[in-house]
């Protein structure tokens, strides 16, 4: 299965967030980093936004938003 790379135009759209505002949440560990797809491009795996979204959606704390963003930022160098 191919993993969608969604661009930050599309991560704040998705988020309901600003670009200032997105790039705030990583510096606080509160989304994960974002993922280099070319020399000068980044962007988010569709299943972490998704991930993301859903834990916003279910009310999770902070503390709980910055484990989950820490285990998917793991899972992606077990990947490697």
């Amino acid at each position: 299965m191919a993993t969608i790379i969604h661009r930050i135009s599309s991560v704040c759209r998705a988020r309901g967030r600003s670009r200032s505002a997105h790039y705030k949440d990583i510096k606080e560990g509160l989304f994960p980093h974002p993922v280099k797809i070319g020399s000068r491009a980044v962007g988010h795996p569709d299943n972490e936004l998704a991930e993301m979204n859903a834990a916003r959606i279910a009310g999770k704390s902070d503390d709980e938003i910055r484990d989950l963003v820490f285990k998917l930022e793991a899972a992606r160098k077990a990947t490697v």
